[in-house]
């Protein structure tokens, strides 16, 4: 059963940082392209970052510069790292994975970014 556990989002002042931590089981990730995606309230999901299993990354254009994904395979873990975070970077951070042609996401971590 693949499930993917999030954590690492929380309040944090314009300017901040923060690392988000998605822990992938259930299956051989070694192999598989992961993303973050994020949605704000009252709009459409949208996609963050991805990295290859050879870890090619992929940023959406307004976070090229300030977010990088990266991921440690003997941990199962993908990482978001945020660097200079605006209000318009609130919203819930989730992890996704297709495996078997199904798409896996985990539950959401809330980053909250005050002016």
């Amino acid at each position: 059963q693949v499930q993917l556990v999030e954590s690492g989002g929380g309040l944090v002042q314009a300017g901040g940082s923060l690392r988000l931590s998605c822990a992938a089981s259930g299956s051989r990730f070694g192999s598989k392209t992961m993303d973050w995606y994020r949605q704000a309230p009252g709009k459409q999901r949208e996609l963050v970052a991805s990295i290859t299993g050879g870890g090619s990354t992929n940023y959406a254009d307004s976070m090229k510069g300030r977010f990088t994904i990266s991921r440690d395979n003997a941990k199962n873990t993908v990482y978001l790292h945020m660097n200079n975070l605006n209000p318009e970077d609130t919203a819930v951070y989730y992890c996704h994975v297709i495996v078997a042609y199904l798409n896996y996401w985990g539950q959401g971590t809330q980053v909250t970014v005050s002016s």
